[in-house]
């Protein structure tokens, strides 16, 4: 490898040869990501920025680059020149994400206790009512909510009592 060239072509052509016969197996296969050294990229902004005005968009097309690569490629140069550690994306967690994440974990586990309490307390409400109605009786008085937290509570006080 001479470094004039990406270290990886984005098509790859899968062929297959049968009886003789060159066929292509794969019309249209999957681009991989290319990767370049630092040289190409040092080479190509150079050239970038000596072209003239009109001729910039002929090195792009001739490399098979974007405008934006060549951008990060400077900006990351000028970086390493003010003696700064250049930007870098990466498509892996950080440890801010890692505490991010626990974090929601830990909300998550708090928020699924809190609904359990409040489904039991629901529960625990309709089976209240029910011991409220009159025995045997098939329409009974529909007691209001702060009728029935004040008899539920009233129940919880004194949980031996019996009523």
């Amino acid at each position: 490898m001479t470094g004039d060239e990406p270290v990886s072509s984005s098509i790859q052509q899968e062929t297959e040869v049968v009886s003789g016969a060159v066929e292509a197996v794969n019309p249209a296969p999957n681009p991989i990501r290319r990767s370049f050294t630092a040289e190409y990229r040092a080479r190509v902004v150079a050239e970038y920025e000596a072209a003239p005005h009109g001729e910039k968009a002929a090195v792009l097309r001739r490399d098979g680059l974007y405008q934006s690569q060549v951008r990060e490629w400077r900006t990351e140069r000028d970086a390493r020149a003010a003696g700064l550690v250049p930007k870098r994306n990466s498509h892996r967690t950080s440890k801010a994400s890692g505490s991010e994440t626990e974090r929601l974990r830990i909300e998550n586990a708090r928020l699924s206790r809190e609904l359990a309490k409040s489904q039991a307390v629901v529960e625990i409400m309709g089976k209240l009512q029910g011991l409220c109605a009159p025995r045997g009786a098939r329409s009974y008085r529909r007691f209001s909510r702060w009728e029935l937290e004040g008899r539920f509570l009233g129940l919880m006080a004194y949980p031996d009592a019996e009523r």
